[in-house]
């Protein structure tokens, strides 16, 4: 990823001036945004009385900055008629575009389907329920402007129920920032600021998407967070429970993989493998002495279970190992996907010459 001191929306003059109120350059037929400097990005799953008020918050939002933005709308096979209202929206305004789902496929899957289709340089994402803040959005670009890849939003002051949605949030914040290493308070709330490369670099799977400034992290990106405004919802009910609980360990488990042995699978699963024989084995000298010296009858013995199954659970992880490095392979060499991300190259290194003897203006 380039390290960029400013986002594009900061230097107007670049584009040839700020635009009208409601301006949208509309995509080229090459899939690239004209200009565009700011994607907004919002699932949509059964929201379709908040809908209009929502987009024209955004709209006016973006609008008093004076930024060539757009709205991405993905409609994640809603049954209410947001669809169809999506639909209509979208014949009526320039600077709205609805992705409709064929079914509902789960957040993480409209996000995903949401940054294909955004063609700005900047992406925000939020809610579609009105309890994120369009007008915080310029703040996140203030603060992705000084220099960062990924500006969280914080909800400090949290609208919600306290034992179904704040107690457990909180308790998962914690657990996910130890085992992440990336430590901010609110990995939950949807309304985040992103630099076009750093969502270019991750793919989402699952319900991963609780979990973006984690893979950004793996990507190498440059993460903050700042304060934001949280309101009660106005319509409908939460999508949320308490049965996300147990998928979001599950998800914790695959991405603190990932942070681990990513690259290197055969160090996670070849030590487990190594230990589990090394067990075995001590269980099965120690039998074998009981055996041979002492004369007793081993055959009964509960050890005698446990070293066989220690020894064969180590010769399976060993080779769940391997199979992991040439599916590691795999996943990277077909790409042409680098182990590594670079955030810039500097310099312009044309080669030294040692016959190159320095002028006479350069000695006086």
């Amino acid at each position: 990823m380039v390290d960029s001191p400013l986002p594009p929306f900061a230097h107007p003059v670049a584009h040839g001036g700020l635009p009208s109120p409601g301006a949208l350059v509309p995509p080229d037929s090459a899939g690239g945004g004209a200009g565009l400097q700011v994607s907004v990005v919002v699932p949509i799953y059964n929201e379709v009385e908040s809908l209009p008020q929502l987009v024209e918050s955004i709209a006016a939002a973006l609008r008093a900055e004076g930024v060539i933005y757009e709205i991405v709308c993905v409609d994640d096979g809603s049954q209410d008629g947001s669809g169809e209202l999506l639909r209509q929206m979208t014949q009526a305004r320039s600077d709205l575009r609805g992705v409709l789902l064929r079914r509902n496929y789960g957040q993480t899957a409209a996000m995903a389907a949401g940054f294909h289709y955004a063609q700005g340089e900047t992406i925000v994402t939020l809610d579609g329920d009105l309890q994120n803040d369009p007008a915080d959005i310029p703040l996140l670009l203030a603060k992705l402007g000084e220099g960062y890849d990924l500006v969280s939003g914080w909800r400090k002051a949290r609208q919600d129920d306290t034992l179904t949605r704040l107690l457990p949030s909180k308790i998962a914040n914690w657990i996910i920032g130890r085992v992440t290493g990336v430590q901010i308070h609110d990995y939950g709330c949807s309304l985040k600021a992103y630099r076009q490369e750093l969502v270019a670099d991750m793919n989402l799977y699952g319900e991963l998407h609780r979990f973006l400034p984690a893979l950004a992290f793996l990507e190498g990106a440059r993460i903050s967070e700042i304060p934001v405004r949280h309101h009660p919802r106005r319509y409908g009910q939460s999508k949320y429970g308490l049965d996300r609980t147990f998928r979001v360990l599950m998800d914790l488990l695959t991405i603190f993989f990932m942070k681990k042995f990513l690259t290197r699978p055969m160090h996670g699963f070849g030590l487990l493998g190594m230990v589990s024989m090394t067990l075995g084995g001590a269980i099965g000298v120690y039998l074998t002495v009981l055996k041979l010296l002492g004369g007793q009858d081993i055959g009964d013995r509960p050890l005698l279970i446990l070293a066989v199954v220690l020894g064969l659970a180590g010769v399976q992880l060993l080779c769940f190992g391997l199979l992991a490095e040439l599916l590691m392979r795999t996943y990277h060499e077909s790409q042409g996907r680098p182990i590594y991300r670079v955030r810039a190259v500097v310099g312009s290194a044309v080669g030294f010459n040692p016959h190159d003897r320095p002028s006479a203006d350069a000695k006086s």
